[in-house]
């Protein structure tokens, strides 16, 4: 009894459930602009240990933009994209971070935001203007280092 039930539940799965999950490039991206926006606020707190997370999160999400997406609309590189607008600044934050230095946090930080931006334009969106978070919208996380 107990292997038929399982046959029928297993009959039952939707056919995505058995090919495995791919996040869109909207849902990395989207992912990837709410990172963006903590890494902003973790680095002017001065909460370095939550700006490297965040910077290695965004690092991550661009891998699997790279992953399950390594053409785009039939014609983006991502990988080159990618690498062309955002590797420089990516090194950059981390150097900053790593030094605790505000200054030169916030010229990579708008190098990177910069580069997010040159990125859309090439691949033909434009229209995708990522800016310096103006309000903290996660009122539910503190921002101060530890200690603090």
């Amino acid at each position: 009894m107990k292997r038929i039930l399982t046959f029928f539940c297993f009959l039952a799965l939707p056919a995505w459930a058995n090919a495995g999950y791919v996040p869109g490039m909207g849902e990395i991206m989207g992912a990837t602009q709410m990172r963006h926006a903590k890494l902003w606020f973790a680095g002017k707190s001065g909460n370095w240990a939550l700006a490297k997370y965040e910077l290695s999160e965004i690092e991550e999400g661009l891998d699997d933009a790279v992953h399950y997406h390594p053409v785009f609309k039939g014609t983006i590189q991502v990988s080159k994209m990618l690498g062309k607008f955002t590797s420089v600044p990516l090194k950059s934050l981390d150097a900053a971070i790593d030094a605790k230095d505000s200054g030169k946090f916030e010229s990579a930080f708008d190098s990177l935001t910069k580069g997010c931006n040159s990125c859309h334009r090439a691949a033909g969106h434009g229209f995708i203007v990522i800016t310096r978070p103006a309000a903290l919208s996660y009122t539910n996380q503190d921002f101060t280092p530890l200690g603090k």
